[in-house]
């Protein structure tokens, strides 16, 4: 349940491990939006760019690999990342996390302006 853009406090990192939805969107302001998403061993969130969103992404459980770059055929930039890692991701750079654990990865990102529709859920 989105609960934009109404006064909302929650524990960030039960949400978080707690979700099994590849992205379920909590909360979907003027300027922000905060979804929680779950990526399967082997899996990762899809090669993309926000052309007008900045995004903060903090690993809550799993390990992985980010890569970004200026162009979808230019991903120059890799690190691996881990529980408690944040990765931050400048509009229209392109992007993907993939998680090279053994457990699911739990994230939450946070979009500056919102991305998705409020409320959304995306559950594969």
């Amino acid at each position: 349940m989105d609960h934009g853009p109404n006064p909302y406090v929650l524990d960030i990192e039960k949400a978080t491990v707690e979700n099994e939805n590849y992205r379920t969107t909590m909360w979907t302001g003027k300027h922000l939006q905060m979804t929680v998403m779950s990526i399967p061993v082997g899996d990762d969130i899809g090669l993309e760019a926000h052309p007008d969103n900045d995004q903060f992404l903090r690993l809550e459980q799993g390990t992985g690999r980010c890569v970004m770059g200026p162009t979808e055929d230019e991903v120059t930039f890799e690190e691996d990342v881990a529980d408690d890692w944040a990765i931050f991701v400048p509009a229209g750079v392109w992007h993907n996390v993939i998680n090279t654990g053994d457990v699911p990865m739990r994230l939450y990102a946070i979009y500056g302006p919102a991305d998705h529709i409020p409320g959304t859920i995306h559950a594969t």
